[in-house]
């Protein structure tokens, strides 16, 4: 039996409830066949040419997807990533593979040296990591991860393992990324937010000197077209910022560079929410984690939320407050239970109208305004499509019962995922593939809506799962 044969041969008892077609050539085996060629053994890669290491919120969406074919797996992605948290309590953002050359990918090992210039925020000795970090998708997913298949899930006691971890991550963040004093997350590099070169960060990014172009190597310009990859510029600005913050010994408070985003702080919140789950499942109360959520939430409404755009928004904590770029960061709160039913339609008015034109002009959901100036249908953040913010805003439109917009976007990112050969990200206009292809958390999140035919993600043996659990790259990325 060949290693996909054996991925997708299941027992009968977690047979799932909805088990899409795995005939030859499927979408469902193809996208099966995306994971396991991109399988390192203990964890996946985003795709083996671009991104030959493990990064944090790639692994979190592939574990939601690898959960419906091998539950096990899902555990293991997770738990590697886990294995490598610093001891101040954050999640770093690349997992390096020593295997991997040096020269493979920049920044590389030797860039970060987290082992040195980590050790006072307690990073790992025996792995090298980057030493910034990227959105808090984990506890979602663990939760997720446990429903496919709780009896092997409390066998191997995954949740009492990750939830100590989960917790500290999420301390991390909470006190010591409060820069701006009002009780949200924020960013000190674009690479953190995942969005790495988006419109957002260009006023905030002007304020910092750029590195030297002969101070860093750009390896992703030998897997793209430079068209659709950052500029040099926006490039060595990256670098400038990375380095000193390596050079302060990774501690926060310091950065020119700091930036409360919506995403960010939605995917915080939804997994708050998800650690209430779990605090539950471990026997213990999750009162205080909802109460912390829906504290955040306000928070979020009251820092972020543009009522006369309908939009979330950036706000620059060393600028001039919110920052006046509309990008799919500013829709992926639409994924929380707590918006009032004014945000809520405020947001999917957004989606659906001259800015974003999803269901009409577009099929998924572009990054950035299409009537921006800085528009670009396939410069990576600024303009392009990608599977996973889609994904998001899916979740949401279908938790505050707007399914028939669900449906159509679920529809569009299966289709989308098929023809593009689950490219890294598409023009969202045409669906035409850009970046890698055969891209992990394209094909991940592919088997999670295939196994989710009406909103409601399986688990075995028929239960259906409450309602509120629905609530919740490419280019560098660092």
């Amino acid at each position: 039996m060949d290693r996909t044969a054996q991925l997708i041969a299941r027992p009968a008892e977690y047979t799932a409830v909805y088990d899409p077609t795995t005939a030859a050539g499927s979408v469902h085996l193809r996208a099966i066949e995306v994971l396991d060629g991109n399988w390192t053994g203990t964890s996946t890669v985003p795709s083996r040419g671009l991104y030959p290491h493990q990064w944090s919120w790639d692994s979190a969406f592939i574990a939601i997807g690898l959960r419906h074919v091998s539950p096990r797996r899902a555990q293991t992605e997770l738990e590697t990533l886990l294995d490598a948290q610093w001891g101040d309590g954050r999640i770093p953002h690349i997992v390096f593979n020593p295997s991997v050359p040096l020269d493979a990918y920049f920044p590389s090992p030797d860039f970060w040296r987290s082992s040195t210039a980590g050790r006072a925020a307690g990073a790992p000795r025996t792995v090298q990591t980057s030493g910034i970090v990227q959105p808090p998708v984990h506890a979602l997913a663990a939760w997720l991860v446990h429903r496919a298949d709780p009896g092997l899930s409390r066998a191997r006691g995954f949740l009492a393992r990750v939830y100590p971890r989960l917790a500290a991550w999420h301390r991390y963040l909470l006190h010591r990324r409060d820069l701006g004093g009002g009780g949200l997350v924020s960013v000190v590099h674009p690479w953190e937010q995942g969005m790495d070169n988006a419109p957002s960060w260009d006023a905030p990014l002007a304020r910092i000197a750029p590195a030297p172009a002969r101070s860093f190597r750009r390896a992703d310009l030998a897997h793209g077209a430079p068209e659709d990859r950052p500029t040099d510029l926006d490039y060595g600005r990256y670098v400038r910022l990375a380095t000193d913050y390596r050079d302060g010994e990774y501690t926060d408070g310091r950065a020119p560079f700091a930036v409360e985003d919506p995403a960010f702080n939605a995917l915080l919140i939804a997994s708050e929410h998800a650690l209430a789950r779990i605090a539950e499942e471990l026997g213990a109360t999750g009162t205080a984690r909802r109460a912390r959520a829906q504290r955040l939430t306000a928070a979020l409404v009251d820092r972020l939320w543009d009522p006369a755009e309908g939009l979330f928004l950036c706000r620059d904590l060393h600028g001039d407050g919110l920052i006046r770029e509309r990008g799919v960061s500013g829709l992926v709160p639409l994924l929380l239970p707590g918006l009032c039913r004014e945000v809520v339609s405020g947001l999917v008015r957004a989606l659906r109208g001259p800015h974003f034109q999803v269901g009409s002009a577009t099929r998924l959901v572009p990054s950035h305004d299409l009537l921006g100036e800085a528009f670009d249908p396939h410069r990576y953040w600024r303009g392009p499509a990608w599977f996973n913010t889609s994904w998001l805003v899916e979740r949401g439109l279908r938790l505050h019962g707007e399914g028939a917009y669900a449906d159509a976007l679920r529809e569009a990112v299966l289709d989308v995922a098929d023809t593009s050969d689950f490219a890294e990200y598409v023009d969202p206009y045409t669906g035409e593939a850009c970046g890698a292809t055969g891209f992990s958390w394209t094909a991940a999140l592919t088997l999670d809506l295939l196994h989710d035919t009406h909103g409601t993600h399986h688990v075995p043996h028929g239960t259906a799962i409450a309602r509120d659990d629905s609530s919740f790259k490419g280019g560098d990325r660092g």
